[in-house]
C-alpha cells in the first residue's frame, strides 16, 4: 500500500527506498533508526545510510538504505495467508516484537535523551497535548465523511454519531506517557523473512502532516490490532474466505496479540506504557483515516476499512 516511495533492491544486499518527493529534513527515520541501533533492538532492517541534498529551503531527504531480507514477505502477504487457514500462533510473535519496540522506543540514548514524556491535566498543559488528540480525531470523521461517497458514505453519515462519541475518551482529563511512536504500525511494516520478523518504514503517518513525534503508544497499538481486521477483509475478498470464519479468527489474533503486547510490556516494567482507555478511539480515527487514504491515493481498498466499521456497528 506504499504509493509515495519507491524501493529498490541492489545485488540481493541493500535495499534503497526513493523518497518520491523529497522529504525535507529533519525526518523521523535518521534518528529513530540511530535511537534503535544505540539501544539494541535489532528486529529492523539493518540501517546503513541517508542520502539527502541540499534544496531551495534546506535540506532533502532522498533515499534511505537498509539492509537486504532474504525470503522477506510483508504482512499484507503473509498475515492474510495466515486469516485464510485460521493460524493465530503468529499474533504473539506480533505483540512481542510491538512491546520490544515501544521498549526501545522508551529507552534514553544520546539521540533521544529523554524519550518518555507524560501528558498533565489538558486544563493546565501548555502544549495542549490531548485536547489536540481530540481535534485531529474529529477532523479525521470529518474528513472521512466528506470524502466517502455513494452509498457507502450514506451508510457512514448514519453512523456518525457514534463515531464521534466512541472518540470522548480522548477528551477525558488523564495522563499517560509519550513516546516517539512508529507512527504508522500495521501489518504491512512487519515482515516475515527467513530469520524471523522485523518492522520496517519509521516515515510516520502518510494522511497526517505535523503530527508531534511524541504520542501514546496506544496509538501505534490500535493502527496495529485494526489491521489484523484489515487482513481479515483482504483475506474475505481476495481468497474467498467465509466471512464468519474470519470474524472469529480477527478476534482472536486480536486477543492474542494484546495479551502478549501486555504480558510482553510488564515483563520488561513498562505496563504503563499502554492507555488502554486510548485504544478504541485511536481505533476509530484510524479507520477514518484508511477511509481518507483510500479516497486519495487508493480508490480499491476503501472495502477493508468500510468492512471493519460495518462489523463495529452492525
Amino acid at each position: 500500500m506504499d504509493q509515495t516511495n519507491r524501493s529498490v533492491i541492489v545485488g540481493e544486499s541493500v535495499v534503497v527506498k526513493w523518497l518520491t518527493p523529497p522529504a525535507p529534513l529533519p525526518h523521523p527515520a535518521p534518528d529513530v533508526f540511530a535511537h534503535l541501533t544505540e539501544v539494541g533492538f535489532t528486529a529492523t532492517a539493518t540501517p546503513y545510510a541517508a542520502v539527502s541534498r541540499a534544496g531551495d529551503g534546506g535540506e532533502l531527504l532522498l533515499a534511505l538504505v537498509t539492509a537486504y531480507l532474504p525470503d522477506a514477505r510483508d504482512g499484507w502477504q503473509w498475515c492474510v495467508d495466515e486469516a485464510a487457514s485460521g493460524g493465530t500462533a503468529f499474533a504473539t510473535e506480533l505483540g512481542v516484537l510491538a512491546a520490544d519496540l515501544h521498549v526501545a522506543l522508551a529507552t534514553p540514548s544520546s539521540v533521544f535523551p529523554e524519550p518518555v514524556r507524560h501528558t498533565r491535566d489538558s486544563r493546565e498543559a501548555k502544549d495542549g497535548s490531548r485536547d489536540d488528540w481530540s481535534a485531529r480525531a474529529e477532523d479525521a470523521v470529518r474528513e472521512a465523511l466528506a470524502l466517502t461517497g455513494g452509498k457507502a458514505g450514506q451508510w457512514l453519515s448514519t453512523v456518525a454519531d457514534s463515531l464521534r462519541a466512541g472518540l470522548a475518551p480522548l477528551a477525558v482529563a488523564g495522563t499517560t506517557p509519550l513516546i516517539r511512536i512508529h507512527g504508522d504500525l500495521h501489518v504491512g511494516q512487519v515482515l516475515r523473512w527467513r530469520d524471523g520478523y522485523a518492522v520496517i518504514d519509521f516515515d510516520g503517518n502518510p494522511t497526517v502532516a505535523g503530527a508531534d513525534p511524541f504520542q501514546p503508544a496506544a496509538r501505534d497499538f490500535a493502527q496495529l490490532i485494526t489491521s489484523l481486521e484489515h487482513v481479515g477483509q483482504v483475506a474475505v475478498r481476495r481468497r474467498g474466505a467465509d466471512p464468519l470464519a474470519i470474524g472469529e479468527w480477527a478476534a482472536a489474533a486480536r486477543a492474542a496479540l494484546e495479551t502478549a503486547y501486555r504480558t510482553r510490556l510488564a515483563e520488561r516494567g513498562h505496563a504503563a506504557l499502554l492507555d488502554l482507555s486510548l485504544v478504541r478511539p485511536f481505533e476509530i480515527e484510524q479507520e477514518c483515516r484508511e477511509l481518507i487514504y483510500a479516497a486519495r491515493h487508493l480508490p480499491r481498498w476503501r472495502y477493508a476499512p468500510l468492512g471493519v466499521l460495518r462489523s463495529w456497528y452492525r
